[in-house]
């Protein structure tokens, strides 16, 4: 198994030929002196995909409590490109891998006549879906193009699997057991965006589920602008808010703003994360912020990942480190190919990961990320159509020469 080492900071990039990969050193880059950053090893190996089984563009990966790390992943995007061919297949959109990346099993997908309403493949990005001229930046954003759909998934304490889609007129989201039986569908899809609805979404980004009080947490961005929560048994709708906890206006501006106060409404809550202190992390991916807040939607910080950057946003998905205090946020930062390491105390940006690139530890529109029990991350790239485990290794106050 070939492994890379990488600090939670900028790589500087050392090439060695070696057996599956490329072997790399990491340095700081502003750094400010004693400053405690996670250590990770690259595996370049991970995953291990059944021959002829391809992986298409990934709209969530994340782990299970038992380190078992799943995938949702758009089956038709490797159609749409040719790349079925000479016996290769689509993967299942729902994949489990083991812990060191042996394919475990696979299900999900449209059922006709079935008891669900699976999520709509076609339909473009709303950011993009009125501009004529934007077919280069739909083809780079992945989300931006004809084929969305599989997009966000959780899986909670008791091994249920959560899943949402950004497709045209999703609504809805979906739970299932482990082993892909139909448990429970909120919302509908075909119904319109309203972000002060308490019946439907509206191409919801990504999902969580608090086990202390059993609440399934939505960032319902793509269509609305909010978090929404709902009773993780039996759907029943509990309370939603949209940034700074305020109600939310589906009205309001989505021009960013670079400086001065932060854009009173959320523009796409793409990612969101529950600690075990009960702060609720919500990504605001195109106004490149995250946002905490309390159980009940009281609004309690904020933090900018790169706020003056352009594309598509920079805070994508979010995740919390393992260890109890969870000292550390993980943003997914797909505009500039990275992740993003903040401070969970104050939201600032202390270190990151990767750059952008096709070799193991480096990312191709990075759109999504998880942490499992012993802190190793995982992450999907949606037009990378690749998934990557970074081994977690320990803390570190000084760069890796």
């Amino acid at each position: 198994m070939s492994k890379h080492l990488i600090t939670g900071v900028a790589l500087a990039v050392v090439a060695v030929g070696c057996l599956g990969g490329f072997a790399r050193t990491a340095a700081a880059q502003d750094q400010k002196p004693g400053t405690v950053v996670p250590v990770f090893e690259v595996d370049s190996h991970f995953p291990t995909m059944p021959d002829h089984m391809l992986l298409g563009g990934v709209g969530g990966a994340t782990a299970d409590s038992h380190g078992n790390v799943w995938v949702f992943h758009r089956p038709h995007t490797l159609e749409e490109g040719n790349a079925t061919e000479n016996g290769y297949v689509p993967a299942p959109p729902v994949l489990q891998f083991s812990a060191t990346g042996r394919y475990i099993q696979g299900w999900g997908g449209p059922a006709k006549g079935g008891p669900y309403e699976w999520f709509n493949r076609g339909g473009l990005h709303s950011a993009f879906a009125e501009c004529a001229s934007c077919t280069t930046q739909r083809r780079l954003n992945g989300d931006g193009r004809p084929g969305s759909g599989e997009h966000g998934i959780a899986v909670d304490a008791s091994d249920n699997v959560w899943l949402t889609g950004n497709g045209d007129g999703d609504g809805q989201i979906l739970k299932f057991a482990k082993d892909g039986k139909f448990l429970l569908q909120i919302g509908k899809g075909g119904a319109a965006a309203d972000s002060n609805n308490t019946e439907h979404l509206s191409r919801p980004a990504a999902i969580t589920v608090h086990a202390k009080t059993n609440e399934v947490f939505v960032a319902d961005g793509y269509g609305n602008r909010r978090v929404i929560v709902f009773d993780a048994e039996t759907g029943a709708y509990k309370r939603h808010w949209g940034a700074y906890g305020h109600q939310p206006d589906d009205k309001a501006s989505k021009a960013r703003q670079i400086t001065g106060p932060g854009p009173q409404q959320f523009n796409t809550p793409h990612g969101i994360a529950v600690s075990n202190d009960g702060t609720v992390y919500v990504s605001d991916r195109a106004n490149n912020r995250v946002q905490s807040f309390r159980l009940d939607g009281a609004f309690l910080k904020e933090g900018f990942v790169k706020r003056e950057s352009k594309g598509t946003g920079t805070a994508f998905g979010v995740a919390l480190s393992a260890d109890p205090q969870q000292r550390f946020v993980y943003v997914a930062d797909g505009s500039n190919e990275r992740i993003a390491i903040l401070d969970r105390t104050s939201l600032e940006e202390i270190g990151h990961i990767g750059g952008p690139g096709r070799k193991a530890g480096e990312f191709f529109h990075l759109h999504s990320l998880g942490v499992d029990l012993g802190g190793n991350l995982v992450t999907g790239e949606s037009q990378g159509y690749r998934v990557q485990k970074f081994i977690y290794k320990g803390l570190s106050t000084e760069a890796t020469r």
